[in-house]
């Protein structure tokens, strides 16, 4: 029965206000972006977004950690990607303005891809290496801002729950620009919204940010590449909650 009422809520209360938000989000957000004010109608729109969808699946957030960054600090945020929440649990409460690292494909959802577009966010097609290294030296730039990176280093949502292989990208721009990574642990999400699933239930979700992993005087190398990827790796699952952790 409690399902029942969830889904006469979602498809009559839930999906009217998300479109129309969604869309009065995005025409800000472009409007202020063309008006020259990217640092700001990029960020703050998206950051109110983001909660106002928590809110309205009745979703408590819980953050530990935001101590551990400094403002006017850029880092490489990598975080475990258990569900469509985690871009809105990241964005809107993390509180430091950041640039995604998106899929190419998400570029062509109305308004929300021009808007991501004129945000500065970097669109990534996984085809080829070529792409792939193209968009490592367009996010090189946005640094040059003081921008921060958010990447969900396993490419795609866990099918699972569970923490998957992690891709080497993220760790590459942060070895190259001498940045500080910082690993996230997201929970929750999977229960709210898994992959391949349409229905959302409400549920608890937290975010905890870890210490920064230095990178400095690491040479951009393979080893050292792989050195931060297990660091990140293990920092992240060690914090998972106990059903979505390695046996």
């Amino acid at each position: 029965m409690r399902k029942f009422f969830i889904s006469l809520y979602q498809i009559f209360i839930w999906l009217p206000l998300f479109l129309l938000f969604t869309i009065i989000v995005a025409i800000v957000t472009v409007i202020g972006c063309l008006l020259g004010s990217e640092k700001v109608f990029s960020y703050y729109p998206c950051k109110i977004w983001s909660r106002f969808n928590c809110i309205i699946t009745f979703c408590r957030i819980k953050v530990t950690g935001k101590e551990k960054l400094k403002k006017n600090q850029s880092y490489v945020f990598v975080a475990n990607h258990q569900g469509i929440y985690d871009c809105w649990l990241i964005f809107g409460y993390l509180g430091i303005p950041i640039k995604w690292i998106m899929k190419r494909s998400l570029r062509k959802i109305p308004f929300v891809g021009k808007a991501c577009e004129l945000s500065g966010f970097i669109f990534v097609d996984d085809s080829s290496p070529m792409t792939r290294v193209k968009a490592i030296y367009e996010a090189k730039e946005k640094f040059k801002n003081g921008a921060s990176i958010a990447i969900f280093p396993e490419g795609s949502r866990t099918a699972t729950g569970k923490l998957g292989k992690f891709k080497n990208g993220a760790f590459r721009i942060a070895l190259d620009l001498q940045l500080p990574i910082v690993p996230i642990t997201l929970n929750g999400s999977y229960e709210v919204m898994p992959r391949n699933t349409i229905f959302i239930c409400p549920h608890r979700m937290e975010i905890i940010i870890h210490d920064p992993i230095s990178t400095a005087d690491l040479i951009p190398m393979a080893p050292n590449i792989h050195l931060l990827s297990d660091k990140a790796w293990k920092k992240i699952e060690s914090s998972l909650w106990e059903q979505y952790r390695s046996e």
